[in-house]
């Protein structure tokens, strides 16, 4: 028995190296195509939020105050011309304070005649000698008074005129009405609102744009917005504000906007600034992979292995990707197969892209 139990362990001791040479097969090398950081022309575009407002609003309302309106000619939405009659206000009232006020001023005027009858006639009186100098003061001081009286009267004539000329509201502009507070019946207010008018049908975009974005922003430059419906619309920045808000930390561009937009006051609207085209460094968009929120890309290194390097990117376009930092002009990089690669992994370069 102790024989056997040798002869087994000497079978045994030789086995194991022969187990420990046996050759391990190699990972087969991944054929890839490489390529380098290229330059391009690309459009510079600064993306923000705004709300589409008025250009400019008027406040339309009644000089006169205390009268019935009796009739109104225009609701919201409708377009007007400058002059154009809104609404119009009973005369009735008007008619008749003005009437009262040419009775007042025909007693006014017979007023002051017999005053000056009266004065001329003391005046010749006093030079004979029959009444004192006092009564002759007294007679010119009536003659004075009934000619202020009369001049006074005259404006409130013209004041009535005036009242009765303006029972008619009109549009101070062309434009778009956007509110209207006039009913029929209602009795004018002291600076009550009847309506309200968006001057011209000018609408504009006030863009919030960060500190950094604003001053790359030139009065000028050309905007895309797009419309809830997909359509683009055109505009033109017309100011720039001089100033950053203090509690939101962004500054505030105005957009002029075309009149047939499709775009109406008080919405929200995102839209681009064309900031003119400045030098992309990019690669294609199959170049870069993500993992775990960050981008990278794998490098080949000299002895046909390849590496993973973090990047940081930035502007697509179209099948290309800005490449902002973490690369170098002249490092070839895995443009197409890296799906496939793990650090370290040993490739093929089939070819390099142009």
């Amino acid at each position: 028995m102790l024989g056997v139990v040798l002869v087994a362990g000497v079978l045994v001791l030789h086995r194991a190296p022969a187990e420990k040479g046996i050759p391990q097969s190699a990972k087969p090398a991944l054929t890839v195509v490489t390529t380098t950081l290229k330059s391009a022309q690309w459009q510079q575009t600064l993306q923000a939020n705004g709300s589409i407002v008025a250009w400019q609003e008027a406040i339309i309302g009644s000089e006169i105050t205390g009268v019935r309106i009796a009739d109104v000619r225009v609701s919201v939405g409708d377009e007007v011309v400058r002059g154009q009659v809104l609404a119009t206000l009973a005369n009735d009232t008007l008619q008749a304070n003005e009437a009262e006020s040419q009775a007042a001023l025909r007693e006014s005027e017979a007023v002051l005649a017999d005053a000056s009858a009266n004065a001329a006639r003391i005046r010749k009186l006093f030079e004979s000698g029959f009444v004192s100098a006092q009564q002759a003061g007294q007679a010119v001081t009536l003659e004075n008074t009934a000619r202020a009286k009369l001049d006074a009267q005259r404006a409130r004539l013209k004041v009535s005129a005036q009242r009765l000329a303006q029972q008619n509201i009109t549009a101070p502009d062309a434009g778009v009405i956007s509110a209207r507070n006039a009913t029929v019946g209602a009795i004018t207010q002291p600076a009550a609102e009847l309506f309200r008018l968006i001057r011209q049908g000018r609408l504009e975009w006030h863009a919030d744009v960060t500190a950094d974005e604003l001053g790359l922003i030139k009065k000028g430059m050309k905007v895309e917005l797009t419309t809830a419906q997909g359509k683009p619309v055109q505009g033109v920045v017309r100011a720039v504000s001089p100033a950053i808000n203090q509690q939101t930390r962004y500054g505030q561009v105005l957009v002029n906007l075309p009149a047939d937009s499709e775009l109406v006051a008080g919405m929200f609207a995102k839209g681009v600034f064309l900031a003119g085209e400045n030098t992309a460094t990019v690669l294609p968009q199959s170049a870069v992979l993500l993992r775990d929120n960050s981008a990278f890309v794998f490098v080949l290194g000299a002895d046909s292995h390849v590496a993973a390097k973090k990047i940081i990117t930035g502007r697509r376009q179209g099948n290309l990707i800005e490449i902002v930092s973490g690369l170098s002009p002249e490092v070839q990089v895995v443009e197409s197969g890296g799906a496939f690669l793990v650090e370290g992994d040993l490739v093929r370069v089939a070819g390099r892209a142009q």
